[in-house]
């Protein structure tokens, strides 16, 4: 399956936000849905859009029509709603390589008290994922998850708050193979 990067793959669930309706079963849901596409929209800045939605009309991920008022419509593709369904936030779990590569990767964030609630959707998020917590705001996982990690950051609108580093040596190295069931 493609790669996309984290602007693209955030326009793609939004753009799945038409998807998301047609399954939802109450109207309540419906508005959640609805309430929440524009606002997240406006999230992500304008030059990194058109460049994703330039990137995912290249891919044949997403197509456009011509309204008749002037205006466009952009449609996922078939693949496009593939792609999008990969990057369920909800769902998204990192892949474990047949071998490790020795390396950990340590996730620090430090978010202001102001965004309590970032803050701890962020951690569940990690969480659900799989990373184990070392700190109250730093967070390890022994395979590679920069992609994921990123879309998460971009989903979130967190880049400024967080760092994404890859260590050889940690110095309780014994206790995390052991979490992480690496023998």
């Amino acid at each position: 399956m493609r790669q996309v990067g984290p602007t693209a793959q955030k326009a793609l669930l939004l753009l799945s936000g038409g998807i998301a309706l047609s399954l939802a079963r109450s109207p309540a849901y419906y508005a959640r849905i609805l309430n929440k596409i524009p606002l997240e929209w406006k999230k992500i800045e304008r030059r990194k859009l058109y460049r994703a939605i330039h990137q995912l009309y290249r891919s044949q991920l997403i197509d456009y029509k011509e309204n008749r008022d002037g205006s466009i419509s952009i449609i996922l593709t078939q693949e496009g709603q593939k792609v999008s369904l990969r990057y369920k936030v909800d769902d998204m779990r990192i892949k474990k390589p047949k071998e490790w590569d020795k390396k950990w990767r340590v996730i620090m964030f430090d978010i202001p008290e102001q965004y309590k609630n970032l803050r701890d959707s962020l951690r569940r998020q990690l969480r659900q994922m799989g990373l184990k917590e070392l700190q109250k705001s730093v967070f390890v996982h022994p395979y590679e998850c920069r992609n994921e990690i990123d879309f998460i950051i971009e989903f979130y609108n967190a880049r400024r708050y967080v760092r994404f580093i890859e260590a050889t040596k940690v110095d309780n190295e014994l206790h995390l193979r052991k979490r992480f069931s690496l023998g």
